[in-house]
């Protein structure tokens, strides 16, 4: 199978182009700096692309079986230090995943036969903050910035569905990987035992372990029957607080030191709602379909990814 993946340099889009490239399948990954791109592996080609049209790729998707499309500015941003929403970036996270979405809707249009599947991201962060509510893919969306940039997101490549193609809609947890993503930075102060909860710790943490994100998509991928709206979290989403009591047992420390609620809100500003606010998202959908996980509850799953970091016998990814 021919897989073209928008966002494909990001840390789940090489695990995903990297594990589809093991089993054989090609995968192209659009960029728009394919000279500088790091290649995800093996039998990875990597296509350059504007990130708001099809010039340059579209006749790709005719011989495709599905378009992945993971493309948006990062939410955190780029550095290590996270990156506070100004009026500016709220602008480019918006508009970089709307452009992308209507170049993918472009370059199916200029398709002549049977169309590809569609995986389209999206997040959690769709719903808003809730309480202890337990959330499934029926609840409707929030009213806050991240729920209006998903909804947004999710409505980019809504035409597809009318020009034939099957449209699924990621909406991910927090995604955790050894080397990328949150999981390092989350990582850091528990190294110089000063980890612990971040604001009430009362939260909910929808998580989902890399290897299970990109074996979840594959899987949609491959299944004829789905459609619509998925939650790809772990099936046993934790508070904040034992979440951070589980990765510090996974590496060996204390989980004690708390970072109020109200230092985050004034370090990091509107962006704080990662941290401070949460959703208990289950994945009913993807249970409903038959999908396994290889990791269902986080400490296994810490386990594995903390070992990973250190250069031990992390699972493989996909």
């Amino acid at each position: 199978m021919q897989v073209v993946i928008t966002g494909g340099t990001g840390f789940i889009g090489r695990a995903l182009a990297a594990s589809l490239a093991r089993d054989g399948h090609r995968a192209i990954v659009l960029s728009r700096r394919p000279e500088s791109a790091p290649v995800p592996g093996p039998g990875v080609e990597v296509v350059r692309w504007d990130g708001r049209s099809a010039d340059g790729w579209g006749q790709l998707v005719a011989g495709a079986g599905a378009i992945v499309n993971l493309a948006g500015e990062s939410i955190t941003g780029t550095g290590w230090i996270p990156s506070h929403w100004t009026a500016a970036r709220k602008r480019r996270i918006a508009e970089s995943r709307t452009s992308a979405g209507l170049a993918v809707v472009q370059a199916i249009e200029g398709a002549g036969g049977k169309l590809p599947a569609l995986i389209q991201a999206s997040a959690v962060g769709y719903y808003g903050p809730h309480d202890d509510e337990a959330i499934t893919e029926d609840c409707p969306p929030g009213s806050d910035f991240l729920a209006s940039v998903c909804v947004a997101w999710e409505a980019s490549t809504q035409r597809a569905e009318a020009l034939g193609a099957r449209r699924v809609l990621l909406r991910t947890g927090l995604v955790l990987d050894a080397h990328a993503g949150a999981l390092p930075r989350l990582m850091l102060p528990f190294k110089f035992f000063a980890g612990g909860p971040l604001g009430s710790g009362r939260q909910w943490c929808p998580w989902i372990h890399i290897a299970d994100e990109v074996r979840a998509i594959r899987f949609l991928i491959e299944s004829p029957e789905a459609r619509g709206p998925f939650n790809l979290t772990a099936p046993n989403p934790l508070t904040n607080l034992a979440f951070s009591r589980a990765l510090g047992k996974a590496m060996g420390r204390p989980a004690l030191a708390l970072a109020p609620a109200f230092a985050l809100r004034l370090a990091l500003g509107e962006m704080a709602t990662l941290v401070v606010d949460g959703q208990r998202a289950l994945p009913a959908r993807l249970a409903g379909l038959g999908f396994c996980f290889a990791f269902p509850d986080a400490g296994a799953a810490l386990r594995d990814l903390v070992a990973g970091s250190a250069g031990g016998s992390a699972a493989k990814r996909g």
